[in-house]
């Protein structure tokens, strides 16, 4: 298949595609909030009608208990493999709203960035394979793989409705691989590729001593004050080397093999400016490891809320009757969420204060961490195709956080996941002032058409 004339038709495109994500961007789609649920719709309706207009495509819109999953389908292209294209057009809240140099909802140009909520997670991702696959329709009549699309509409809410509707539909899923339009490159200035991601588990701990607040003179120093409990508690979960104290924690952690550790060493890393552009004195952590092994490979135990007592201003005396904790943990192959909440569990009940008792609740279910193989024939046609577009071999690199849909492919129908998504990690997504790189919509228009196309033949 001439590749020459799809990617003439997709730069001439260009100003057209962008306005259209222009128009997807200004839909508040925000999953989390009910008083968004009309606009969650009306996003799935857009790209319906989207894969409508792009060209041959079966579409259906798949109703599920909460947000609907848009499918599409093409399978023309006898003997080629079949690619599951995974993408959500659902977005985060706007908080704080203050702090929007220009309206979340209002898509605004500056200086070669767009900037508007979900503008890089997940919407200008996910329109480009929609563009790709019209391009090739509109030159060729056909694609040079079969694709299937599955764009979800629950992401940014832990994907919460994903997992019964792939169980319940893996004949109409049936695929060789996903290809994920969601996932975030490393770095603006090198292209890269991620070949693995962590996993994700967590708890909410209260621990109560009276049983109610007390006046602290004239009940301080007589009875257990669950804040100095809460601290001790919390502080019993790691070594003073920064090492997790929970028994188990680390036994079903695989270890990095010596080339593993070699390819991330040879990565292009400055600590000393991540640690400036983070805030941080210093870099901290499991000892025996660098930096970005803590980042990738190695499993967290994190406090991310600790509360209780009185917390207005100026002073209250008292001895809180509560204190309350969250508590997640990034986890790596070949950690099992439940195991991990239960030797958590344990450990914080074996070390519960006098005078103190503690009530644990599992926050979610948890994800487990995902990977793909290295030397993957799908892997080697996504660097083969950036490296047409950059010039350069991409890195490859790892994610510490957690994409569950990859995970959920893997072990619900044994198919490994591409993260092949035009986004960088700096553009501020979940954050005020989101943007997309415009010359990134451009390049992901190219190479999503070359790795097609790598595929199909």
């Amino acid at each position: 298949m001439d590749l020459g004339p799809v990617l003439a038709h997709l730069e001439a495109g260009h100003d057209r595609i962008l306005r259209e994500l222009k128009e997807f961007t200004a839909i508040p789609s925000i999953s989390t909030d009910p008083a968004h649920a009309a606009d969650v719709r009306a996003a799935a309706a857009w790209v319906a009608a989207q894969l409508e207009a792009a060209g041959p495509l079966t579409v259906r819109t798949l109703p599920t208990p909460g947000a609907s999953v848009v499918y599409a389908e093409w399978l023309g292209a006898a003997g080629a493999p079949t690619a599951l294209i995974y993408g959500h057009y659902d977005v985060q809240p706007v908080d704080p709203v203050e702090r929007w140099v220009s309206p979340p909802f209002t898509p605004s140009l500056r200086d070669g960035r767009l900037y508007a909520r979900g503008a890089s997670d997940d919407k200008g991702p996910l329109l480009i394979p929609i563009k790709v696959a019209a391009a090739f329709f509109a030159v060729h009549g056909r694609l040079p793989i079969n694709v299937k699309f599955m764009l979800e509409g629950e992401e940014e809410i832990g994907s919460r409705h994903l997992e019964p509707f792939v169980a319940q539909n893996k004949g109409l899923l049936a695929a060789d691989v996903v290809i994920s339009a969601d996932g975030a490159m490393w770095r603006i200035d090198e292209p890269s590729l991620t070949v693995a991601n962590r996993g994700l588990v967590g708890l909410e701990l209260t621990l109560t001593g009276p049983a109610k607040d007390l006046h602290s003179g004239r009940h301080g120093g007589s009875v257990a004050n669950p804040l100095h409990a809460m601290a001790r508690l919390i502080a019993s979960l790691h070594q003073p080397d920064g090492r997790v104290a929970v028994a188990g924690f680390y036994d079903r952690v695989r270890e990095l093999s010596p080339a593993e550790r070699a390819e991330i060493a040879g990565l292009p890393f400055d600590e000393a400016a991540y640690l400036a552009q983070v805030g941080a004195a210093a870099a901290t952590g499991e000892p025996g490891y660098t930096t970005l092994e803590r980042q990738w490979t190695r499993p967290t135990l994190e406090v991310n809320g600790l509360w209780g007592g009185y917390q207005g201003p100026g002073m209250k005396t008292v001895v809180p009757s509560a204190a309350h904790a969250k508590i997640t943990c990034r986890l790596v192959a070949d950690q099992d969420p439940e195991e991990v909440v239960a030797l958590v569990t344990r450990h914080l009940e074996r070390h519960v204060p006098p005078g103190t008792t503690v009530k644990i609740r599992p926050c979610d279910p948890g994800a487990r961490p995902a990977h793909i193989a290295r030397d993957h024939w799908a892997l080697k046609a996504a660097e083969t195709a950036l490296a047409q577009v950059y010039g350069v071999r991409p890195l490859i690199v790892r994610m510490g956080g957690t994409v569950p849909v990859a995970e959920m492919f893997q072990r619900l129908m044994g198919l490994d996941t591409v993260y092949f998504s035009f986004s960088t990690g700096d553009e501020d997504f979940h954050a005020p002032n989101e943007f997309f790189r415009v010359h990134r919509l451009h390049e992901g228009l190219a190479a999503w058409a070359r790795f097609w196309d790598i595929l199909g033949s």
